[in-house]
């Protein structure tokens, strides 16, 4: 097996180098062999590339027949910039499926919108992280069929109890950058995943206003709620489902899971599939 290595959003520090070779030798020790693109590091402003150039990274592996799927190690800021230069129906016509997490949202609900495929919100460095030699165990399990771990999300259900549909969504500010755009994606009967990185209460109040406004709240059929990091450290009196719930239906199922985010531990969830809690 071969993968594409891409970092579509913000570039990567110089000093996360040795860290991108152990996720090489990591990922060639369970039999996939991994390519990286030509834009990587941060050269400029925090750029490795321009949109273009980042952009042309991504097709070149969707592109090459050898490429069996695409993991982005990057995040930040700047992923959505890639979005106007994809082929999509070159993205389409593959088989292939793009992993990332954070900003890597935008492309992944992008990639649904436009060619109904889906991805993987999942950070593979996580392999190389803290938690890494937890997150190498799942990982090597799913890549042998073992078991499908890295998957099985634990939650509990805050409001209703039960939701079934297609799993939109991500990080929660990234998500909003579609907004607006050809690449948002139809809400009608979906379950909507939410987590975030950085945000206290008052930035994370009004994104969930946000989606309100949008009538979001009023088309989806289910809310996952993952982790909001700086929120969750922040004392807030507050949950983020007491935040939430003066903006949705009471009718609306609601589950919460401590398992998708950004901590070095979080498991995977597929963007574009359907989901049974």
């Amino acid at each position: 097996m071969k993968v594409g290595i891409s970092a579509c959003s913000d570039g990567q520090l110089k000093e996360w180098e040795k860290q991108n070779e152990e996720l090489e030798t990591i990922l060639y020790e369970q039999g996939i062999e991994a390519t990286f693109a030509k834009h990587i590091y941060a050269k400029k402003d925090g750029y490795s590339g321009t949109d273009k150039e980042r952009a042309e990274d991504l097709m070149r592996f969707y592109q090459d027949d050898s490429v069996n799927a695409i993991y982005d190690i990057s995040g930040g800021d700047l992923a959505n910039g890639v979005l106007t230069y994809l082929d999509w129906n070159v993205i389409a016509a593959t088989n292939k499926t793009f992993w990332g997490y954070s900003d890597l949202t935008t492309i992944i609900n992008a990639i649904f919108t436009k060619t109904g495929k889906t991805s993987v919100l999942y950070q593979i460095k996580n392999l190389v992280y803290a938690d890494g030699k937890l997150q190498r165990k799942r990982f090597a399990e799913f890549v042998s069929k073992k078991n499908n771990e890295l998957f099985d999300v634990k939650y509990t259900f805050l409001q209703g109890k039960q939701m079934e549909g297609v799993v939109v969504g991500g990080n929660i500010r990234c998500l909003l950058k579609l907004a607006g755009t050809e690449y948002w994606p139809d809400m009608n009967g979906k379950i909507l995943l939410l987590e975030a990185y950085g945000g206290e209460i008052s930035q994370i109040a009004t994104l969930f206003t946000q989606l309100e406004q949008m009538g979001v709240y009023k088309q989806v059929a289910g809310i996952i709620l993952g982790t909001f990091t700086a929120y969750e450290k922040s004392g807030a009196t507050q949950s983020v489902f007491d935040l939430l719930k003066e903006h949705i239906p009471k009718t609306l199922p609601v589950a919460k899971t401590s398992e998708i985010g950004h901590g070095g531990d979080s498991k995977a969830i597929v963007i574009g599939g359907i989901i049974r809690l």
